[in-house]
């Protein structure tokens, strides 16, 4: 979750990450290279408008290589895009809608925003979707974000607060394959900045506070052409069967921290249970009931914590249940 950005002048507008210019930074200031061979290479892949500078200026998202053009391990895009680029994932146009869950923070205290300090606040169960002061916090940060997400361009399809007072939701999507991942790390950044200005930290850990309050995930929503078609749910069924069969492996490349939050409490599967089902929210997998009704549609794999990597989830969820036979 350790973004960094840096800024550079260009001679004039450009819309096309293949007309920018390749950069670099210093590796050995991040823990990413050593300091006598410290050049870390920036390729840039997706453009979106910059929101706080506005005008012309652009946010661009980029990966990371090393000068001699391998990925560095933290790079995450790269294998991603090898996946979404196989001829038998571009046929199947793989749709993704992420629910990014976060909680705000007192910056002083590392406690939630709206909290007491020291304290708590009353039981969950007026907060999720909730209005007023009691029971709302941060709200002008989270409206914030939603403006300057739809001024970028990123697919922010909706916000609500979350049943943990201090803790909020956006939703990235339908999006397209490897623009979803893209999108949901812009938007995060997007975040990082807004709350920095706010004097306010935003927290992405899947369980912020111990105890009988809810964790925070990434609810990844996802279909197929063939899902989306008549007869699409006999498809939906087969990919969660192969899903459950990899459950080990999703689950190991799901977040850092994930065995706090998936614990069979919180609207969450126990993590080492793979369990699917339509309308249950304490499933690994949730099936909507439309889609059951209507024979065709998508799924919801709410196994993923907040701080996934959106390229590393992507692109299993799409190897697993097109490339991948058991």
């Amino acid at each position: 979750m350790d973004m960094r950005s840096k800024a550079r002048t260009l001679p004039g507008p450009v819309s096309d990450p293949s007309k920018l210019p390749k950069w670099n930074y210093d590796g050995s200031s991040t823990g990413q290279a050593p300091g006598e061979d410290s050049e870390v290479i920036l390729y840039p892949q997706a453009i979106f408008k910059d929101p706080f500078r506005r005008g012309n200026n652009i946010l661009v998202m980029c990966d990371a290589y090393t000068p001699a053009g391998e990925p560095i391990p933290t790079n995450k895009r790269h294998a991603a895009a090898k996946v979404f680029s196989h001829p038998d994932v571009v046929a199947e146009v793989p749709w993704y809608g992420i629910e990014q869950e976060y909680t705000l923070l007192q910056k002083e205290v590392n406690w939630p925003v709206g909290w007491p300090i020291g304290g708590f606040p009353g039981p969950q169960g007026p907060y999720y979707c909730g209005v007023g002061a009691d029971k709302s916090f941060g709200r002008d940060i989270v409206d914030s974000h939603y403006k300057a997400c739809l001024y970028a361009g990123i697919n922010i399809s909706g916000i609500n607060g979350e049943v943990m007072p201090g803790q909020w939701e956006f939703q990235v999507g339908p999006a397209i394959g490897i623009s979803a991942a893209d999108e949901i790390w812009v938007a995060r950044y997007i975040l990082e900045r807004i709350t920095e200005i706010a004097g306010v930290v935003v927290s992405f850990d899947p369980k912020p506070i111990p105890g009988d309050w809810n964790g925070a995930g990434a609810h990844c929503n996802y279909s197929t052409k063939s899902m989306r078609e008549d007869g699409g749910y006999e498809i939906i069924k087969k990919a969660i069967d192969k899903l459950g069969l990899r459950h080990k492996e999703h689950i190991a490349a799901y977040g850092e921290g994930n065995e706090r939050r998936l614990t069979g409490h919180h609207e969450t599967a126990d993590i080492n249970t793979f369990l699917w089902g339509v309308a249950n929210r304490g499933a690994s997998i949730r099936v909507g009931r439309d889609t059951e009704k209507d024979g065709k549609g998508y799924f919801e794999d709410r196994r993923p914590a907040s701080n996934m990597d959106p390229y590393i989830v992507t692109s299993m969820i799409a190897e697993t249940t097109i490339l991948w036979n058991p």
